[in-house]
């Protein structure tokens, strides 16, 4: 990308903080935010833990009337963007809403509320189904009660492409800001899986941790004892504009979106290929069109399956490209703390990455205690090292060996 975009807000829905400080506190000191899912009768699935959002109503702007026609998903989305919208100091009133958009990704849609009606449609027939079921479910809802409730009439776009919808929704925002499409955008992802229905879904993917006994260690990725991530729930939402009009009008900012990489492995409709040439691809296509070179990264926002095949693969890219310059490069998953957000991680993992160049702090990957020779790589373990933080990758990897990776600088 030849025009830097700007991220001038972020907003937080996460099982870590509904509030950027809470969010970042929590990561800085290490606190894993996983559980067990106590909100239905979970018992009976192979993998019974997540990241779970709490009091999400009590920090809700939203009318009870207006919560009742949409799925959690979006509730989430929502909130997150008025957070973004206030940190940007970015008065919709005074703007051309006409060129205002939103850009959203997430891969499974509002399966809490489809559920529900669903049940009722089998139990009671047509009159027992909510006239909202239709608008409320699908991928595309959340994107479309942003740009309703803010009444945002510029060019916008829903993304599903599994673990890489928010990292590609993101890109596309700052892609139409850099051919002038739209002024502003709010861009991230969403994504709310901890309910029966979707929790079963992903559990038979076959690749979410069993480690149902002691769930605040049970993420664990490139430890050796490793059986799969933890599902989470929650939503990030970034505010971008064009740099210099984010100059113009004074305002922070984080960091800027630089460029991204991206391949599709090519081989299966599901799973990876046995080989990394592909993420290889993505990673060195990113840092071409970010204009750096591989030894100007100081950070890698890691995608962390931790799995064994995800795990070993996702290292032996890294090798691939930066050879003994890894070796200078730091490396973490703070989604180990939250669980991992499916179609919406990409968009916590851009404002963790932001977070920690705004504080020069690299957060942590916690639970890892036993190294795999397979993956030796320094993952920060345990607790969050000072460094000073100019430029990183942010790594997402989806079903189907779909890979994306974003690049962002903080000057």
């Amino acid at each position: 990308m030849q025009n830097r975009i700007a991220v001038t807000g972020v907003g937080v829905v996460s099982p870590a903080g509904l509030k950027k400080e809470t969010f970042w506190a929590n990561l800085k000191a290490g606190r894993s935010c996983v559980d067990h899912i106590k909100r239905f009768d979970a018992s009976l699935y192979p993998s019974r833990i997540a990241g779970q959002v709490h009091q999400l109503d009590a920090y809700s702007h939203l009318s009870g009337r207006l919560t009742k026609k949409i799925d959690v998903f979006a509730h989430m989305a929502l909130v997150a963007s008025e957070e973004a919208i206030k940190d940007a100091n970015l008065d919709l009133g005074s703007c051309d809403k006409d060129r205002i958009g939103a850009f959203m990704g997430n891969a499974l849609g509002g399966w809490l509320f489809a559920e529900t009606e669903l049940r009722d449609l089998y139990l009671e027939g047509r009159e027992g189904i909510s006239p909202y079921m239709a608008s409320a479910w699908f991928p595309a809802a959340s994107q479309g009660q942003v740009t309703i409730y803010y009444g945002l009439r510029g060019y916008s776009k829903t993304v599903v492409s599994d673990r890489a919808s928010s990292a590609l929704a993101m890109w596309y925002g700052a892609k139409v800001l850099r051919d002038k499409k739209n002024d502003y955008c709010l861009a991230g992802g969403m994504e709310a899986p901890i309910t029966p229905y979707a929790l079963l879904s992903a559990n038979t993917h076959g690749s979410l941790s069993k480690n149902n006994l002691t769930p605040k260690t049970a993420y664990k990725p490139y430890d050796l004892y490793r059986d799969g991530f933890v599902l989470g729930e929650g939503s990030g939402i970034v505010i971008l504009e064009r740099e210099k009009d984010a100059l113009k009008r004074g305002v922070n900012i984080y960091g800027f979106i630089k460029g991204i990489g991206f391949s599709c492995d090519g081989s299966h409709r599901i799973k990876p290929a046995l080989s990394s040439q592909a993420l290889e691809v993505a990673i060195k296509d990113c840092i071409r069109d970010c204009r750096w070179r591989e030894q100007d990264v100081d950070y890698i926002c890691l995608d962390a399956e931790a799995t064994e095949l995800g795990d070993i693969l996702e290292v032996k890219a890294l090798k691939g490209v930066f050879g003994k310059k890894l070796g200078d490069i730091s490396l973490s998953a703070p989604k180990s703390m939250f669980g991992n957000l499916l179609g919406a991680q990409t968009s916590l993992d851009l404002i963790a990455t932001l977070l920690s160049m705004q504080n020069s702090l690299v957060l942590p990957t916690i639970n890892f205690a036993e190294r795999d020779s397979y993956c030796d790589i320094d993952c920060t373990p345990g607790q969050a090292v000072a460094r000073e933080v100019n430029k990183a990758l942010i790594i997402a990897r989806g079903r189907g060996g779909v890979n994306v990776v974003v690049g962002v600088e903080k000057n």
